[in-house]
């Protein structure tokens, strides 16, 4: 008995089938996917990889917990339990529900003063014997120059550019954050006992004559207490809002920049700078933010084309596979 065998009868999937007839075969297709021949990456964890990340990971985590287990701990707290299930408590009269109203008094003594004690008003929490409102190191070096501008005619004469200072905060912060101490006496009154921080020249209570936007609800007060993250940063100061379509909020023209010198940079190099600027959808000018999205956008591009070249080199020379004897 004779057999024939054609290597190319199994690459195709098996014999031609007589005329007429249907190929019965369960092979594959001979494909890269169905033969499970296409490129494969897997990570090789050894203990030169696993274990410093678990080491990194430990001295990350632990003294950050140290820290926060520390906080914790530091908190003081007492818990007076007035359920009055015990027959003994001066609260157990209430259970009844033929007592009503019940009013019930409970005697305690406190081993230690509790205080809430705030780090960063250190060291501007005091001063002269009295509590500085407000108080703190961010709140002592509040920015305090006054800007005016004007608008240089065609005789030099100047005209005044309004400038609106209400409305630079944000609203949570002005109607949510900061409130003054309660009360319907004037300003003053209700700060009675606190002294100004040391480098302001007037009390929190004059910072402006306007009553709702003077003491903590100050505007300029909220927008300097909103710190930023990095050294140098910007503060809007004041809005200048266009009067009309028909002319330009600033044309085009001289003016003229008055300041009243009051708050100095130059003990620590700093710098002093007074932005024009316009707005757009999305706020002022931040190039940052489309810089990253077009980082983003090429990178993943790229990879794309890189993806797309090594996809079509690998099918192409898998499609051109064949069995040889």
């Amino acid at each position: 008995m004779a057999m024939n065998y054609n290597a190319k009868d199994e690459v195709d999937g098996g014999p031609p089938c007589p005329p007429g007839g249907t190929a019965k075969t369960r092979r594959p297709d001979n494909t890269a996917f169905k033969q499970q021949r296409l490129p494969a990456w897997q990570p090789i964890l050894t203990a030169g990889t696993v274990l410093p990340t678990f080491f990194i990971i430990g001295l990350i985590f632990i003294p950050i917990g140290i820290g926060i287990f520390v906080t914790s701990n530091n908190i003081r707290e007492i818990e007076i339990d007035y359920t009055g299930t015990d027959p003994s408590s001066p609260c157990n009269k209430c259970l009844s529900p033929n007592v009503t109203p019940c009013v019930c008094t409970i005697n305690f003594t406190l081993e230690q003063s509790f205080e809430n004690p705030s780090k960063e008003c250190e060291p501007y929490r005091r001063n002269e014997d009295k509590p500085i409102a407000p108080c703190g190191a961010i709140a002592n070096s509040m920015f305090n120059d006054t800007l005016e501008l004007f608008q240089v005619g065609n005789a030099s004469d100047l005209t005044p550019i309004p400038l609106k200072k209400k409305g630079i905060a944000w609203w949570t912060d002005k109607n949510v954050k900061f409130r003054n101490p309660p009360g319907t006496d004037p300003l003053e009154e209700r700060f009675k006992g606190t002294t100004k921080p040391v480098n302001w020249v007037k009390p929190v209570y004059m910072l402006d004559s306007d009553e709702d936007n003077n003491g903590f609800i100050n505007e300029d007060f909220i927008v300097w207490m909103r710190t930023a993250a990095l050294p140098t940063f910007r503060k809007l100061y004041r809005l200048i809002e266009r009067k009309n379509d028909l002319h330009p909020t600033l044309p085009a023209g001289r003016y003229y920049l008055n300041i009243t010198y009051n708050y100095p940079v130059h003990s620590f190099d700093g710098r002093k700078r007074m932005i024009l600027s316009t707005i757009s959808w999305m706020g002022g000018k931040n190039p940052f933010l489309g810089i990253a999205y077009i980082t983003i956008g090429s990178i993943s591009f790229l990879l794309g084309v890189v993806l797309l070249v090594i996809n079509h080199k690998y099918r192409n020379s898998s499609n051109t596979a064949d069995i040889t004897i």
